[in-house]
């Protein structure tokens, strides 16, 4: 803030600087916020298809009568996705790295570990959804009716703190709005894994909810 007089009356020049994006080029917040969200979308479906397209072909009945154990199950049907996200968040990483130019800050191993806990948590809320689902377009609307708000409560647009103070609350329950803080941080702050620490407890708490939930529902809905 420069502070100028002429004559009696001082003029006072207002400049605004953005912290870690100066020039406030849009693309720097932007891409960083697509690698969850693309990872979200993609894992979600995949997750939710799995036991839906074997229910419908009558081959999860079989595979429940093996001796295989409903976890033993449950990671069967996680790894693919997770993998796949994975691989995806790279490509991302790998395009707005050397495509757009926007250097990574932070940690690659923070970033990595960050999407590996929220891929946990999309592909338990996918797999729970895939074993309510009787057939896979009923899998596809599920995904749809959560995909929307998990986006547009996110942060990735909008951010949390101006929308209105019931969704704010909202926003606790929806992991991709701490994965995308934690991502942003990391990114562009260069933000260690003990400053971000605090956004995995909700990720981490949704895996806990869903996984297990999947994994009931694996043996005592669909047997």
């Amino acid at each position: 803030m420069n502070v100028q007089r002429i004559g009696h009356q001082p003029l006072i020049e207002i400049r605004s600087r953005i912290w870690y994006n100066p020039n406030n080029i849009t693309r720097r917040m932007f891409l960083p916020s697509l690698i969850p969200m693309l990872a979200l979308t993609q894992v979600l479906i995949l997750a939710g298809l799995s036991v839906a397209r074997e229910r419908e072909n009558g081959t999860f009945d079989q595979l429940l009568v093996t001796p295989l154990t409903p976890p033993e199950i449950l990671i069967g049907k996680a790894v693919p996705p997770i993998l796949i996200g994975l691989v995806q968040a790279t490509l991302m990483l790998c395009i707005a790295v050397f495509w757009f130019k926007i250097q990574l800050v932070g940690s690659l191993a923070a970033l990595y570990l960050t999407i590996f806990i929220f891929l946990v948590s999309c592909v338990g809320l996918g797999l729970s959804i895939s074993a309510v689902a009787k057939n896979m377009q009923q899998v596809m609307v599920y995904c749809f009716l959560f995909l929307m708000p998990m986006i547009l409560l996110s942060g990735l647009a909008t951010p949390v703190r101006n929308m209105p103070q019931v969704l704010q609350y909202v926003t606790y329950i929806n992991p991709m709005r701490f994965a995308i803080e934690a991502i942003r941080r990391i990114y562009l702050e260069g933000a260690g894994i003990p400053v971000i620490a605090y956004t995995y407890l909700p990720m981490l708490a949704v895996a806990a909810v869903t996984l297990p939930l999947a994994a009931w529902l694996f043996r005592h809905k669909l047997s």
